[in-house]
Formats: structure tokens, sequence, C-alpha cells
């Protein structure tokens, strides 16, 4: 599998705010080769980055190839490996996936934290807002750049997904088939509270100096930034899973409150395993992304509504000529089976082909993330066959019956 891990300069670059940057560095990834007709942009979600997929040099010790490559972990470091690579779901032996960095990110596109070439200081909270739209513009100009025109399909989970139905609105002859999983046209209501709240952790650490935090001697609002990325983990996690997976349990003893200071009273009771889960998570998370990136991302998710400036959602769909499998998680409180079912309904008023594909799931909104088996197979039949593809439901979203669900390949794991 051939992989390119590249940056392209698209120079002065103006957001849809109205506000430009003299230049804009945009980080992506390619893997597999380009034949004309077979190319794949993946959409990465929130904290995601280009590496979607396993380098051909990951384990090789070749420093000058990894030497521009930005440090990633978690997520971020080959975050859909189980879905993206030969012989797998989005198969780089037969498409040519193209993945893309978005702006305001910190994993190698230009951001906050990056240096703004008029000052010579990050920019901090002086970089123009960005928007979902934005990052369209970005990718469609990244595909100029590689001679990729007409893409076979987008997909993307959670905000990727909004990215995908973006894609679907902004350029409608430029999609084959269109993928958003674990997505809806627009946050609702409880999901923008929740995301104030976290952005608000952010502004409210005293050491977010209004964004202006990146001094050698300057420490950074890592304390808001970790209950922010607290407050996320419970909105991707389901009851059930939750449940399952900690209860009420206490944590084990080499367990210690080491993250955020406790009031006295505290060390009476339990140090709960779902606390311990959360602390550990929460400073990992700190160690490798940008606080000011969560909140430009986290607000250009909040702002995305596909039926903003058109009548309706339909309306917003209604040029797009092409295929589409919109994919959700019944044990998704994030962005819900009923938000996809409207999201297919649309579809289904302007005649696009579509499929809602309902996969039971407990695990929650990173189901996409971390079930390559519940994902893979419809993803893989959708684009190889469109709708016609046997891993999906009926048009009224109803799972199909268990003996009807082609088996999942072993290449998917």
């Amino acid at each position: 599998m051939s992989t390119t891990v590249a940056t392209e300069d698209l120079g002065e670059f103006q957001f849809e705010c109205g506000e430009s940057i003299p230049n804009l560095a945009v980080a992506y990834e390619t893997y597999g080769e380009f034949t004309g007709d077979n190319a794949v942009l993946v959409c990465h979600a929130l904290t995601g980055s280009a590496h979607v997929a396993k380098r051909r040099f990951d384990d090789a010790d070749d420093d000058d190839a990894l030497a521009h490559v930005p440090e990633t972990e978690g997520q971020a470091q080959s975050w859909w490996s189980d879905v993206v690579g030969p012989g797998k779901a989005i198969d780089t032996n037969e498409y040519y996936v193209v993945c893309v960095n978005d702006p305001g990110s910190c994993y190698g596109t230009t951001g906050p934290a990056s240096e703004n070439p008029e000052t010579g200081d990050p920019y901090g909270t002086d970089f123009p807002p960005v928007t979902v739209g934005d990052w369209t513009r970005v990718q469609r100009a990244v595909l100029d750049s590689l001679g990729v025109g007409r893409l076979h399909a987008v997909v993307g989970g959670s905000v990727g997904g909004m990215n995908v139905l973006d894609w679907v609105s902004r350029y409608p002859d430029d999609v084959r088939r269109a993928v958003p999983i674990a997505a809806a046209p627009r946050l609702d209501a409880q999901s923008l509270a929740i995301e104030a709240i976290a952005q608000r952790a952010i502004t409210s650490d005293c050491n977010w100096n209004g964004g202006h935090y990146y001094g050698e001697d300057q420490p950074d609002p890592s304390h808001g930034l970790q209950i922010a990325r607290q407050l996320g983990h419970v909105l991707y996690l389901s009851k059930a899973s939750m449940e399952e997976r900690f209860g009420r349990r206490a944590a084990g003893r080499e367990a210690e409150r080491d993250t955020f200071p406790s009031d006295p009273a505290a060390d009476f009771f339990p140090y709960r395993d779902v606390e311990s889960y959360l602390d550990y998570n929460a400073r990992k998370f700190a160690e490798r992304f940008d606080a000011n990136s969560y909140l430009y991302l986290t607000r250009a998710m909040d702002n995305f509504d596909l039926a903003s400036g058109y009548e309706d959602d339909a309306d917003a769909l209604a040029a797009f000529t092409g295929e589409a499998l919109v994919m959700s998680f019944t044990g998704d409180w994030h962005f819900t089976v009923a938000q996809a079912a409207e999201l297919s309904d649309a579809f289904r008023e302007t005649d696009v082909r579509v499929a809602h594909h309902v996969a039971e799931s407990d695990h929650g909104h990173d189901a996409f993330l971390v079930e390559p088996e519940t994902v893979g197979p419809p993803l893989s039949d959708f684009l190889e066959a469109g709708v016609e593809g046997k891993a999906v439901t009926d048009a009224d979203g109803d799972v199909p019956e268990e003996d009807t669900i082609p088996p999942v390949h072993s290449s998917l794991f």
C-alpha cells in the first residue's frame, strides 16, 4: 500500500467568517493508488488527525520519513486502522483514501497554536473562527492539488459526518456516495448545553489567559481542558456501557486522585472506578491536544446546521444525485437513531437512493470508532454496491434479521 504524508500550502485563505490568514498549511495523508475514479475522502471526528490508518513506515526505523509528521497519540494515531487499510472495509488495495486535518486543529494544519507570520507569536484566539464549511473548502483545495475530481465516496463519523453532509450540500456533483456515520444535520439543545459547559471549563481556567498561554513560562489551561474532555467522555458513552464497565466500583488501591485537587471530606468516600477512568483519559488527552483547538473545533460543530441558508434539510440536499448510507447506533444519545432517521427522510424527499443502517450497540457514540465489526460490513457493501449492498437496513430503518447480515471478514479486525 502506497502512503503519502504531506503538507499543502494553500497561501492566503479567507474563512467563512470573512477573516483571512496569510498562509494556511494543511496536513493530509493518502493511502493506495489513484486510478481516476476510486478516491474516498475520510473526514475525521472532533479530535482526530489525518493519520487515519497505519502507514507503511509506521514500524520502520525511518527518522527522515517521520521528521515532519506531527506527534499524535490515542485516537489521533491511526484512529480508524481497523476500518481503513488493505483488505479492510475501506480497502486501500481498491480505493485511494485521502484524509485531511481540519483547520483549527493542532495536528499539522494551521490553527490557534500555529505561528502567526505577521507577529512571530502563536495565533491564540487571534485565529479566525472556523466552520465546518471551511473544512470542506480546504479538503476540496487539497483534492484539487492531488488531481482528484469527483469522489467515489465521502465518509465520516460524528462531526466528520456533518462534514460529509456539508460536502453533499456544497459540492453535490463531486460526490458519488455519501456516508454520514453517527451524525445529524445539527446538534440538539442537550448536546449544545454540554458543549457550552465544556467550553466554559476551558475559558474559566485561570491559565487560559484569553487564549494566549503559549509562552515558555506560561502554564497551559490543562485542568479546564481535562474537565471539557471528561464531559465529552460522558457524552460519548452510553448509560448501559458505563454501568457494565464501571458500576459503582471503587478504583484499585494504586489509583490516586492526582489529577484534580480534592476536598478533605472526599477522603472518607471511595474514589470510584469511573472517576479514575475519566481522570486518566482526560490527563492523557491534555498531553496531546491544544485547549484553543478544542474550543475552535467544538464551536464549529455547534454552529453547523445543514439547513442554514435553505428552506429545510431536504432543500439543502436537493442537488445531490448520488447515493447515501446513513448509519446510526442504538446506544448513541449524542446523535440518536431518531435524528438519523430524520436525515434519511430528508434524503428520501429529494429522491436520493438512501439506506439507513441501524446498528445494535450498547457502546454509545464512540461505537463508530471502536466497533469495526459493526461498522465494516455495511460500509464495505455500500462502497462496492451502493444501496443494493446486503448489510443495510430497509428504508424504514428496521434492523435486519441476524441471519441476513453477511459475516464479518477477519480482515476487518
